[in-house]
C-alpha cells in the first residue's frame, strides 16, 4: 500500500499543473462570459488541495496520521470540484479522480488497521 501512496502522490503533483492550467483557462472564460461564474476559483482551489494532499501523500505514506489528512483533503476536492464546476465541466474528471483517491487511502487505513 506504501507504493500505491506514493503513485498516488506523484500523480497528484503532475496533475496539479494539469488542473491549474484548465482553471486560469477557465477564469479567462468566466471573465469573457460575464455571467459572475466560480469555476476557475474553485479549480484552483481543487488544484492547491491536490498538490498539498500530494505532498504529504508522499512524505508521510509510513503515517496513519498522513493517512487521514489526504482522506480529508482529497474527499474535500473531490466535492468541491463535483459540486461547484459551473463552466468547468472537466472539474468533474479531477473531482471524481480526488474521491477516488480518497477511497483509495481509506482501503489503505482500514488495512493498517487490521493488520
Amino acid at each position: 500500500m506504501k507504493t500505491a501512496k506514493l503513485v498516488i502522490g506523484i500523480l497528484s503533483i503532475v496533475l496539479t499543473m494539469v488542473v491549474l492550467f484548465q482553471s486560469c483557462a477557465a477564469t479567462v472564460g468566466d471573465a469573457l462570459a460575464n455571467e459572475g461564474g466560480t469555476s476557475g476559483g474553485v479549480g484552483m482551489a481543487v488544484a492547491l488541495l491536490m498538490l498539498v494532499a500530494g505532498i504529504v501523500a508522499i512524505a508521510a505514506r509510513n503515517s496513519r496520521g498522513g493517512s487521514l489528512f489526504c482522506i480529508i483533503a482529497y474527499g474535500l476536492a473531490g466535492v468541491l470540484g463535483l459540486i461547484a464546476h459551473g463552466i468547468f465541466q472537466d472539474l468533474i474528471v479531477w473531482g471524481s479522480l480526488c474521491l477516488i483517491f480518497a477511497l483509495i487511502f481509506l482501503i489503505g487505513l482500514i488495512r493498517e488497521k487490521r493488520a
